[in-house]
């Protein structure tokens, strides 16, 4: 999800670049700017286009105060309020995102790429159901939006809504065969009903399209584990670690949606000492 998050801002950045250039060069309010609608403005655009080459480096927490300002300079910049609430999505932060977002989508309330983020924002904080409605909304508008029909998924995932879960994955996939994240995750749907073989085949094709994959790589593992193929499950499990450590933390686990059926299995299968030693030698990655 954050790297979709960090796609978005990398778009909102984009949006700032073309916006017209001041005439003049500004640092972040060395001087008091003249009250005029025209200086400030300016003033605004100086800080979002500052705003926007921190975000190239990721320097997000020294961004933030930037585009805050430009919001105060230009209270009525859809495009800063959205890069003001991408941003504190990005962070972590996400009700001053939400916050930041709905005054976006008040200036601007028909753009699908406001509705997705701000859906994304409700994920993060919890509210799965108002995340389901936001999506919506924007999918009306952009039916097409391949990362939003995931988030719906994963939405619907989270309210225990799995056929439509499975629906708009299964919407992602036909849009992008390729689009591994959707497939995985009807892995995880198919676990957390029982269906073990169903999942075991929908995470082996989402490592086919990419071998580097940690996450179905893990899950096939845990399964295989499950079904007593000890010494298969092993060699799966530690090669999942050595490309991705995360994935031996039951938290990054479940921040990617493992259920609980799956993560207790999974506590299982690194509890044991040759996966437990293995972790503790493991050099860290991803």
């Amino acid at each position: 999800m954050h790297k979709r998050i960090y796609l978005l801002l990398l778009t909102a950045c984009l949006g700032i670049v073309s916006l017209p250039t001041p005439a003049y060069s500004q640092a972040l309010l060395p001087y008091t700017p003249k009250q005029d609608p025209q200086s400030l403005a300016d003033t605004s655009s100086s800080l979002l286009r500052q705003a926007a080459g921190l975000v190239q480096f990721q320097q997000y927490e020294q961004a933030i105060p930037r585009v805050a300002l430009a919001t105060q300079l230009s209270p009525k910049s859809n495009e800063a309020w959205y890069f003001l609430g991408t941003l504190y999505v990005q962070t972590k932060k996400y009700q001053q995102g939400i916050d930041a977002l709905q005054q976006a989508k008040l200036i601007k309330p028909q753009d699908p790429d406001i509705l997705f983020i701000l859906g994304s924002a409700y994920f993060q904080n919890g509210d799965h159901q108002k995340a389901v409605d936001t999506i919506q909304s924007g999918l009306k508008i952009k039916p097409d939006n391949n990362s939003a029909l995931f988030d719906l998924g994963n939405a619907y995932y989270k309210l225990n809504k799995y056929p439509d879960a499975i629906a708009q994955y299964q919407k992602a996939i036909d849009k992008d065969p390729k689009f591994w994240p959707a497939i995985n995750n009807i892995g995880l749907v198919n676990y957390e009903n029982g269906d073990v073989n169903g999942a075991i085949q929908n995470w082996q094709r989402a490592i086919a399209i990419d071998p580097k994959a940690a996450e179905p790589m893990l899950a096939v593992a845990v399964a295989l584990f499950t079904q007593g193929k000890q010494a298969e499950a092993y060699t799966t499990a530690e090669k999942a670690i050595v490309l991705d450590s995360r994935y031996a933390n039951i938290q990054h686990l479940k921040d990617n949606l493992w259920g609980d059926k799956l993560i207790s299995d999974t506590r299982k299968l690194i509890q044991t000492p040759r996966v437990r030693d293995f972790i503790t030698k493991a050099p860290s990655r991803g």
